[in-house]
């Protein structure tokens, strides 16, 4: 723990570093569990906690996409880590694209995974309505219906103590905090999108063919406003196809790795 914020390290103290950025209500572990180890068999591995996630402290002040590439900023100076391939899941996705516009000396690739992007007009109101009316009633009202676009109907049946043990990770969020990091999710994309000059990172944008939130086109788009950037397209899974297939995850970030690092 340094200054609220919950991380580890892992891997060879030696090898370049890698920083793996969580999702809205999600903590470092579920989301990278089935990833760490191949990742940190080959790289000095950074992984935290966002802002009121997981064991990280509650923030004081506004939350924004601004503020939450600063924590990661934070957290690699007093790490004294120069530059980082940054990996974000979904939220983590704007937050290491936000960090690479900010700082792009201090990032050395991009992996961009289940990310969302431009939306029509009519699309991005209603998230951002839905953003603002979730302090209402906090996680616990959306969890049920998230669960059911995040995983396949047979991981449903075949692993329920996973999907449970989300649903309680996502329920024990603060619920102003939560609804503080949903309004990100939902406004934050209007910041990203057709950056001028673009991010210069090389970047793989992975997405899941039925993921409804961050859809194969918007991986495309992001892709296309990039100056370097390879898209990977996972088919048959949903948004949390990191959790239900990790290794398909972690094969092609090192994949994608080992060409650009």
């Amino acid at each position: 723990m340094w200054n609220g914020t919950a991380f580890d390290l892992s891997g060879p103290e030696d090898a370049p570093v890698v920083a793996l950025i969580h999702g809205l209500g999600l903590n470092r572990q579920i989301t990278w569990h089935g990833v760490l180890p191949g990742v940190s068999s080959r790289y000095r591995v950074l992984s935290y906690d966002l802002l009121g996630h997981g064991q990280s402290a509650v923030p004081e002040g506004e939350v924004t996409l601004t503020a939450l590439s600063q924590q990661l900023v934070d957290l690699m100076d007093h790490l004294k880590v120069e530059r980082a391939a940054l990996v974000g899941f979904s939220l983590g996705g704007m937050i290491n694209r936000r960090v690479a516009l900010d700082h792009p000396e201090r990032v050395s690739a991009l992996a961009i995974l289940n990310s969302p992007h431009e939306r029509e007009p009519e699309a991005q109101a209603m998230y951002e309505k839905a953003a603002r009316d979730s302090a209402a009633g906090g996680p616990k009202a959306t969890v049920d219906a998230a669960l059911k676009r995040w995983f396949t109907e047979e991981f449903h049946a075949q692993y329920p103590d996973t999907v449970a043990r989300v649903r309680q990770i996502v329920v024990a969020n603060d619920p102003a905090n939560y609804a503080a990091h949903r309004y990100v999710l939902a406004a934050g994309v209007t910041e990203l999108i057709r950056p001028d000059p673009p991010i210069d990172a090389p970047a793989l944008v992975m997405t899941c063919e039925h993921d409804s939130g961050s859809t194969p086109a918007m991986s495309w788009a992001i892709a296309h406003e990039m100056a370097e950037a390879q898209v990977e397209i996972v088919p048959d899974l949903r948004h949390l196809g990191l959790v239900e297939r990790p290794e398909v995850f972690a094969e092609a970030v090192l994949r994608f790795f080992e060409e650009a690092m």
